[in-house]
């Protein structure tokens, strides 16, 4: 049987088949945007169904989870926590102000405030945070929110 006669025999379905199928092979080899896993991943940060990275937003609510809310605002991504009583010394309490800057899952897009207030007696007064204590619990939310965004990214 020559080509042409293969040609003749062919219906209109199985061309399209044979077309689509073509399109499907090359479509996963590459040449049209492909499997590139760390635009998927990329991609993946760009969608946002709030306003802020929802990453860095689950993320934040995660880690401060233990501590009562006051006001939580995806749109404008700012978490406000109520006061805590520290378990092992009631005479300290501290609460966290985060503030979600940027959309992208940086360091950079996370502003983490803590205020610590002590009771001496007369009522509370104002005393400066732990060192380090906003920089734990950024460090905190940024490791929960990229095991959040490993997570999700696309398995290949």
């Amino acid at each position: 049987m020559t080509v042409y006669e293969i040609k003749k025999n062919m219906t209109a379905t199985s061309v399209k088949a044979i077309a689509l199928g073509f399109a499907l092979t090359l479509g996963g080899c590459g040449i049209f945007g492909g499997n590139d896993a760390v635009s998927n991943i990329e991609a993946a940060e760009e969608v946002y169904q709030i306003g802020v990275n929802a990453y860095l937003w689950r993320a934040s609510l995660d880690t401060l989870s233990f501590m009562p809310m006051k006001s939580a605002d995806h749109n404008g991504g700012v978490i406000l926590t109520e006061w805590k009583v520290n378990p092992g010394d009631n005479t300290e309490r501290t609460k966290v102000d985060i503030i979600i800057l940027g959309r992208k899952l940086t360091a950079d897009s996370l502003q983490v405030t803590v205020h610590r207030q002590m009771n001496s007696g007369n009522g509370w007064m104002d005393e400066a945070p732990r060192p380090g204590a906003s920089i734990q619990i950024s460090k905190a939310i940024l490791m929960q929110a990229r095991l959040l965004r490993r997570n999700n990214a696309p398995i290949r």
